[in-house]
């Protein structure tokens, strides 16, 4: 809007809760893709309540599953993985008129990060149902 690419009128929530859409909405508080947090945590096993802050929900989301360096890596890999999922279906909402439902973006986010493990470590080789049911065990942090 700053820059005249958008109007005035699309600086409230996509979604129609009449907020405005700010970072920390966008990512946390909305309505609507605050649940994908609710659910990826469910996924992963763990549990905590959502700062306000986007730099406090990294830190906070990034530690829930525990101290050791490579849970907290791969917590940072889905957390980002989340954000990027977030800006795509807003930015299709947005552009293109069309979204997806928070349990279709849960999917990406499991189907994406199954890809990138499976991308970055040649002998991954686990599957789809063994990835949806219990990741932590796939990753051996479980």
């Amino acid at each position: 809007m700053r820059r005249g690419i958008l109007s005035d009128i699309v600086v409230g929530c996509l979604l129609g809760c009449g907020d405005v859409e700010t970072s920390q909405h966008l990512f946390i508080s909305c309505e609507f893709y605050g649940t994908l947090w609710f659910k990826v945590r469910s996924w992963l096993g763990v549990s905590g309540p959502d700062p306000f802050n986007v730099s406090d929900h990294f830190f906070q989301f990034t530690h829930s599953a525990g101290g050791v360096r490579a849970r907290r890596s791969f917590m940072q890999l889905v957390w980002l993985l989340c954000a990027w999922i977030i800006w795509n279906d807003r930015n299709q909402r947005l552009f293109n008129n069309m979204g997806s439902s928070i349990d279709k973006l849960l999917d990406k986010v499991k189907r994406y990060s199954l890809w990138w493990l499976k991308g970055s470590n040649v002998v991954f080789v686990f599957g789809y149902h063994l990835w949806w049911s219990s990741l932590m065990a796939c990753l051996g942090l479980g």
